[in-house]
C-alpha cells in the first residue's frame, strides 16, 4: 500500500516537471543570432508572455547593445515592464532608451510611457504626491519637444488629471482653514491654486472662497473684486447663481460698513 502511494506521488511530480519544463522551454538556441532572439521576443510579447519577452530583449540589450535594434530591443523590454505593472522599473528603462538612444524612433512613445509610468504611481491626492510631480514634469516636457505628436491629446488629458490632484491637494488645506474660520491662511492656499493650477477644475472653487474669505476679513472690495472675475472667467460654471448671491450680500455688508465709518467721523 506505502510502495503504490509513494508511486503515485512520484509519477504525479514527474508529470509537474515535464509540464514546466515544456512551458520553459523556448525556440530560441542559446547561439541564436540577434534577428531570431528579436522574432521570438516580440513573439511572446504579442502573447502576452511578457516575462518572457523580457529577458530576450535583455540579452539583446547586453549583448548588442551597439545594433540597429538595440533601441528597439530597449523599448520592448520597457514595455514588459510596464505591461507587467512593474511601473519603478518601467520608468527606470524608458528613461535608459531616452538618454542612451537619443535619435530612436521610440523616443517620444518613451517620453509618453515614463510619465504614465509615474502617473500610474500616484496616489490619492491626501498622500505624498513626489510620482504625480514627476509625472507632470515628463508630461510637460514631452509637450515641449514633441508638440506635433499623436500622442499630444493623451499626455495633455494624463496631465491635466495629474494637475488636477495636485490642486486637491492645495484646495484641501486651504478648505481646513477656512472651516476653522483661519480665512487669511486659508486665503494663503486658494491663491495657491489660481496661480498654479489655474487651469483644473479647482480653480473656479478656490475664486469663490477667495471672495468669500476675504468678505468675512471684511475686506469687501477685494471680495466683489473676487466676485467679478469669477463671472468674466467662468461664465457657464455652476456656481454663478451662488457668486451673483455673494455679490448682492458683499454689496450691502460693504454699504453698513461705509455708512457705518461716515457716521464715526
Amino acid at each position: 500500500m506505502q510502495t503504490s502511494r509513494v508511486k503515485y506521488i512520484l509519477i504525479y511530480l514527474a508529470i509537474i516537471m515535464i509540464t514546466l519544463f515544456a512551458c520553459s522551454r523556448s525556440r530560441v538556441r542559446p547561439n541564436a543570432t540577434l534577428e531570431e532572439r528579436m522574432r521570438e521576443g516580440i513573439r511572446l510579447f504579442e502573447k502576452g508572455k511578457y516575462f518572457d519577452a523580457k529577458t530576450q530583449f535583455r540579452i539583446i540589450t547586453l549583448s548588442h547593445s551597439g545594433s540597429l535594434a538595440a533601441d528597439t530591443a530597449q523599448f520592448y523590454y520597457a514595455e514588459c515592464h510596464f505591461n507587467m505593472k512593474e511601473y519603478i522599473l518601467s520608468a527606470s528603462e524608458y528613461e535608459r532608451l531616452i538618454k542612451v538612444y537619443p535619435n530612436s524612433e521610440f523616443v517620444d512613445n518613451a517620453k509618453y510611457k515614463l510619465g504614465l509610468s509615474y502617473f500610474k504611481l500616484s496616489p490619492k491626492y491626501s498622500l505624498d504626491q513626489e510620482y504625480t510631480i514627476l509625472a507632470t514634469r515628463h508630461f510637460q516636457e514631452f509637450l515641449e519637444d514633441y508638440h506635433t505628436s499623436d500622442l499630444v491629446v493623451e499626455v495633455e488629458t494624463y496631465l491635466l488629471q495629474a494637475r488636477n490632484k495636485l490642486a486637491q491637494k492645495v484646495y484641501a488645506s486651504a478648505e481646513i482653514y477656512r472651516k476653522m474660520s483661519y480665512f487669511e491662511a486659508a486665503n494663503i492656499y486658494y491663491n495657491k491654486v489660481m496661480e498654479e493650477y489655474y487651469d483644473t477644475e479647482f480653480a473656479p472653487r478656490a475664486l469663490y472662497w477667495i471672495g468669500e474669505c476675504n468678505r468675512r476679513l471684511d475686506d469687501y472690495q477685494t471680495a466683489l473684486g473676487a466676485f467679478d472675475d469669477f463671472l468674466q472667467r467662468y461664465p457657464e460654471h455652476e456656481w454663478i447663481p451662488r457668486v451673483r448671491n455673494k455679490i448682492k450680500q458683499t454689496t450691502r455688508n460693504y454699504e453698513k460698513y461705509r455708512s457705518l465709518v461716515q457716521g464715526r467721523q
